[in-house]
């Protein structure tokens, strides 16, 4: 019967072996994996400008079509992706079939695309799960046309995009004056602004790791060190080409992004730059965890060894008088003296004493 204690290790770590599977052995050479059928889409759909700003709910993406025309900015946001809608969607606004691959994939690296007069835009949204201490990563495309940022996610309980909803409602925003580029590039900033929420959560572990590591040098801690590290490394895997992917919108000449949004995108990449920073640091921050362990696991050998050295040297001149006086000789000092037993007992004890004296002296205990 496993310990009680050691019972959350497992429960902890297949999630993350099933984790480990989907995102780091994707093959590009491969079809990517396709999603898992949903049961439900919700469309939401935010049409605006300076003045005026219109939000709907629609139950039937069909209805979402007529809004591919018209002057003013249009959001089309997709909650649960189904082949059937994205098909639709993506027929309907005269999306490039290759970008509805993309979309309609998992475990797909993070990029940036230009195809027709669509610029597509896939990257990883990231959250922090607190009961299992585990970073969950939500694939999330984005399609920027003329007038148009349709966005396609799984879960919209993960969604980081209400504060851009907020602004949207408010008059007067920038995000109100402004076009569908900038809407764009709001939708990016938010989702890479995330991942420093995620980071802090990923750093208060470090810093709990790190008092705990001295108190529990166990087999338990160096478990937590060890899943902590594979989240951190997932999490670099998923946010390290989101570098390359605002950089391809900075080099980018489409004519969807206006000059004066590109100060915006190169805000975007000095963050993600930072982020990406930041993870390294958390990752090297793990590597001196498990150099802490294994410190403190020698140091608590080391503590051991030096008792059971002074107890065994302690013993020894003992275990030298006993062998010599259990010897089967009829003339030994001693032994026909009826005190012989307590001066023995006596010189036992004062050598026992003397060495201990000795010892504390010395500092070895």
């Amino acid at each position: 019967m496993a310990k009680r204690g050691l019972l959350p290790i497992p429960d902890v770590i297949n999630p993350f072996k099933v984790r480990k599977k989907r995102l780091m052995n994707f093959n590009p050479v491969t079809a990517a994996t396709s999603r898992k059928p949903v049961d439900h889409v919700k469309v939401t759909v935010f049409e605006y400008d300076a003045q005026t700003v219109r939000e709907e709910v629609m139950e039937q993406v069909e209805d979402c079509l007529r809004f591919s025309k018209g002057d003013c900015v249009k959001w089309i946001n997709v909650d649960g992706v189904r082949r059937q809608e994205v098909e639709a969607i993506c027929r309907g606004f005269n999306i490039h079939h290759l970008l509805m691959e993309d979309i309609m994939s998992e475990g797909q690296r993070a990029k940036m695309d230009e195809i027709g007069d669509s610029l597509f835009c896939l990257l990883p949204m990231m959250s922090f799960r607190a009961e299992s201490a585990s970073v969950d990563q939500e694939q999330v495309s984005l399609l920027l046309l003329n007038n148009v940022v349709i966005s396609f996610q799984d879960d919209p309980g993960r969604d980081v995009f209400n504060p851009i909803r907020e602004r949207l409602r408010s008059n007067g925003t920038k995000i109100r004056n402004s076009g569908a580029d900038y809407l764009l590039y709001a939708l990016l900033d938010e989702i890479v602004d995330n991942y420093f929420m995620v980071m802090d959560s990923l750093g208060e572990r470090v810093e709990l790791l790190e008092e705990i590591i001295p108190r529990q040098p166990n087999n338990r801690t160096l478990a937590r060190i060890n899943y902590l590290r594979k989240e951190i490394l997932l999490f670099k895997r998923g946010i390290a080409p989101v570098r390359e992917l605002t950089n391809g919108l900075l080099k980018s000449e489409s004519s969807l992004i206006d000059e004066s949004t590109y100060k915006y995108f190169k805000d975007v990449y000095d963050h993600i730059v930072q982020a990406n920073d930041l993870a390294d640091n958390y990752r090297d921050m793990v590597m001196n965890l498990q150099e802490l362990y294994h410190a403190q696991m020698s140091q608590k050998l080391n503590e051991v060894m030096k008792v059971l050295a002074v107890v065994t040297t302690l013993l020894a001149p003992l275990t030298v008088i006993t062998g010599i006086y259990g010897m089967n000789f009829e003339r030994m000092p001693e032994l026909r003296n009826p005190n012989g037993y307590f001066i023995v007992l006596g010189v036992m004890l004062f050598i026992f004493s003397a060495m201990i004296i000795i010892f504390r002296k010395r500092g070895w205990f």
